[in-house]
This record gives structure tokens, sequence and C-alpha cells, in this order.
């Protein structure tokens, strides 16, 4: 199966405010197959959270690549990486990053436009799809902490990225909401043909993926993530 992402070499440091240099990424090789997911476990500071930064091209790497569909981020100028992210990649976040002043179908759209491809009708279906066809014109205060996961969920998923990015995306949840979070997420995923990278310290939710990896494992160093 052809490799959607790929990642070679990389490496990330941090100055401290006494001048350190703080290894926190140090990954040689690491492949996400197309149409394929992976779940990411690891104790807090082991650099979760920066490496899916690299992945998405919000941080840059010191050293090495992130390759997405055969095309490398760092060869990418910042406007075209800003593109390049909207069409491809869907990123769920832990805390859901949504416009405090907009609707959910609103915050839908706006996702949407950064890729260039505004749909209404599509936005409300994706909105449907996790169960807020009623609640579309709400904003995120007006909705559940489970409601604003579905609507963040929405937002990744309307522009049927072909990678998905998950980082804790229901650890705002009660267990029961999480598990039924974690299925919608992988659902769409599969509907969509999307590959799907999750992180989570939760291993209970994550036990039925098929490939589990260890950051700790992969990751040559330690360090704040």
């Amino acid at each position: 199966m052809a490799s959607l992402l790929k990642i070679t070499g990389l490496k990330k440091s941090y100055k401290s405010p006494d001048g350190q240099i703080n290894q926190v990424i140090d990954i040689p090789n690491f492949e996400l197959a197309s149409s394929s997911e992976i779940a990411l476990i690891g104790r807090s500071g082991t650099g979760k959270s920066t490496f899916l930064n690299i992945i998405c091209g919000i941080l840059n790497a010191d050293e090495g690549d992130v390759y997405i569909k055969g095309t490398s981020l760092s060869s990418l100028k910042e406007s075209a990486k800003d593109r390049f992210r909207a069409q491809y990649i869907g990123y769920i976040f832990q805390t859901f990053n949504l416009l405090q002043n907009f609707t959910a179908l609103e915050n839908v759209l706006i996702g949407m436009r950064f890729a260039g491809k505004v749909d209404k009708n599509k936005a409300i279906e994706v909105l449907d799809k996790v169960g807020l066809a009623d609640r579309i014109n709400y904003k995120p205060t007006q909705l559940s902490t489970g409601q604003q996961q579905r609507v963040a969920v929405a937002r990744a998923l309307v522009n049927q990225p072909e990678l998905v990015i998950a980082d804790e995306p229901t650890g705002n949840l009660d267990p029961e909401h999480a598990l039924t979070a974690m299925k919608l997420i992988r659902d769409l995923c599969q509907e969509n043909n999307a590959g799907l990278l999750v992180v989570s310290h939760d291993k209970e939710l994550i036990s039925s993926f098929d490939r589990i990896e260890d950051l700790a494992k992969i990751n040559n160093v330690g360090g704040n993530s």
C-alpha cells in the first residue's frame, strides 16, 4: 500500500531560557499508509504535540522532512503550505479551537474557505452526519462539550482530507462520550478513505486499533511537547 505520510530523519530542538538546547524530536523513520490508521501513545512531555505540528507544517523541523502524498512540506513556501494543509490534512484539536462568535455551520464553512471550496450544502451534510442537523445555527457556548467536539470533527473532515490528525480528540469528554466520538472519527475516516493518526494517552480507547505506536520507542529523545 502506498505511503500517505512518510517521515525521514526528523529532528526538532528548542532553546531554554538559560540558553540550553533541548532536543524534543529525533525520529529517523515513520510511515502511515493510505487509508490506514495508527494510534500513537505517550506520556506527557514526550513531544506528541510537537510531532503533530511538524507533520501539519505548523512547525518547521530543524532537520529531516515530512512527505505527504510524495510532496515535501519543506519545499513549500508558507502560503503554499497553508493551501496544501487545508486541502490534504484535517486536524482535530483537543481544545476544539472553535471560533466562539460563529455558529457551528459558520465554523465549518470557515474551514472550507481555507481550502478554496466553500459549499454550504456540503457543510450542512457533514454536520448532519455528526448528529448536529438541528444545531447548525448554535454558537459554541450554546453547545455541550460533546457537541462542540462534533463540530470540530465536521470542520476537520468537511474538505475530505486524505490525512486526519487527532491530538487527544476525546481528552475533554467523559468515557462514554469518548468512545462514541472515537468511533465517529474512525467511521468517517473509513467512509472517506482517509488515513488517521490519533494521539491518545487512553490505551483502552485505542485498544482496537491494528497499529499502536509508543512515541517513546520511535523518538530517540525525551523532551517537552
